[in-house]
Parts: C-alpha cells; structure tokens; sequence
C-alpha cells in the first residue's frame, strides 16, 4: 500500500495484540508510526521493533482516560511530525464478565472511561489536527461484533462498542465535506493476550467460541489489521461511516 508511505500514523493501543501488530505492518509499508500504550515499555518496545527494521516510530505512554494525557501526547506527536494522517483509536479493555444486575458502578464507569471517553478524547484530537491539512485524513475506531449484536455478560463492554459505532458515524457525517474519512473496525474474537485471559477464567470458553464463528476459527491479528490498513489508505477513499465485520460470518447468522 503505498498510499501509507511518509503518512503519520497514530494507533493507540500499540504494545500488544491487533495494535502492535497493526502498527508492524504500517511501518512495513513506509508510514512513520506514533505507538501510545498505557505501558510505557510496551510501546517503546514496538517503536524500537520498527525502528530496527528501518522505520519511524514513536513510542509514548498515554492514559486515553485521561484528556490531558491524550492533550499532551498529541503535543509531542506533532512537535516531533509537524501532522497527523491517520489514526488508529484502538486502546480498549474486555472489562469484567457479568450479568447486568450484578454489574457494580466502578467496573461499568472503568470499561467506559477506556473503550469510549478515551475514544472521544482521540478522536476529539485527530480531527481538530485533520482538520489543518488539505488532504483531511483516515481515522479507524475499534469496535466489535459486540457493538452489533448483544452479548451476554458484557454489558459495559457491549454497550462501549455500541457507542463507539455510533460516535463514528456521527464523526463521519461531521467530516465527510473536510475530507475526514472516520470508519470502524468490528474484530470477531481474536486470539490476542486479552483473548487469552478471557479463556483462561472460563474452561471451555474458547472451543465454544470457535463453534459460534462459521468459518470454524478465530481471527488472527494480521487480518484485523489488514482490515485497518485498507481504511486507512486512499483504496477505501469513498468508505466513511462504515462499521467493518472482520468476524468470518458471526453477524451474518
């Protein structure tokens, strides 16, 4: 994809899981990557990863919880890129697994505070940058099948991604006109680090979820990020609004 090279890129949630290995194949095709993580190791981790292989990358923590955090990264994004392109709203958390009428205030706001706010206080930023360039530019959220369809014993995690689905379309409609595409990415399950931790409290969790996935399998991180890339580059450059199933037929049921 060549419409990525020099592009500066910002994916959030790049220590681990889709967002380290979406940003390994952004740098792969010449974008100058900016991995913010809420572990400050991992993220410059990723960066060093990049920078090995002869790309550009940043490596910055950053709370998405915290508006002033995400304020003051983006300062140094463009004190050290002059601009952003791209960005890639990804930081997220499974949250606790529990029916709604046992779901307590501090886990609800907690999964909130990341999947969503920390989403809204990004996006807030990219666009308010995107807007300065005459280009405009590609901002993917991560949502989920979760924010399509019900899921028992996630309310908080569901009705996050839900949210996110519908601030990204009503960013997009906002943007359309400044050449500000603002797209969703819906991952089915994925095998991640937070996959595994979801399996590891439920014996039998994850031969359970295979079964649920018509293609008989799980995603595979590289397909999810192949998926982002494509909304990030000019390839998609009539796509806006969209909420992306990348779930081998899970909502098609």
């Amino acid at each position: 994809m060549a419409e990525l090279a020099d592009k500066v890129i910002v994916v959030t949630g790049g220590g681990s899981g889709i967002g380290r290995e979406t940003a390994l194949a952004m740098a792969a095709e010449g974008a100058r990557l900016v991995i913010a993580d809420l572990v400050e190791d991992s993220a410059t981790a990723v960066a060093g990863e990049i920078a090995a292989a002869g790309g550009a990358a940043l490596g910055l923590r950053c709370d998405v919880t915290r508006s002033d955090d995400v304020e003051q990264m983006f300062d140094e994004v463009i004190a050290h890129y002059g601009r952003v392109d791209c960005a890639f709203n990804n930081a997220g958390i499974e949250g606790r697994f529990a029916r709604t009428v046992e779901y307590s205030d501090s886990d609800w706001a907690q999964t909130i505070a990341v999947n969503l706010t920390g989403v809204f206080y990004c996006l807030r930023r990219e666009i308010q940058e995107m807007l300065k360039n005459p280009s405009g530019g590609s901002i993917v959220n991560t949502a989920s099948i979760t924010g399509l369809v019900g899921w028992r014993g996630a309310p908080a995690y569901s009705a996050s991604k839900h949210a996110v689905v519908g601030l990204t379309r009503t960013a997009a409609l906002e943007n359309a006109r400044y050449r500000i595409r603002v797209n969703a990415v819906c991952p089915g399950v994925v095998e991640t680090p937070m996959g595994e931790r979801i399996f590891a409290e439920a014996p039998g969790a994850k031969e359970r979820l295979v079964a649920r996935h018509p293609q008989g399998r799980l995603a595979q991180t590289s397909e999810v990020a192949n998926a982002v890339l494509w909304l990030c580059s000019d390839r998609s450059s009539f796509t806006t609004g969209h909420a992306l199933t990348v779930d081998g037929g899970f909502v098609a049921q």
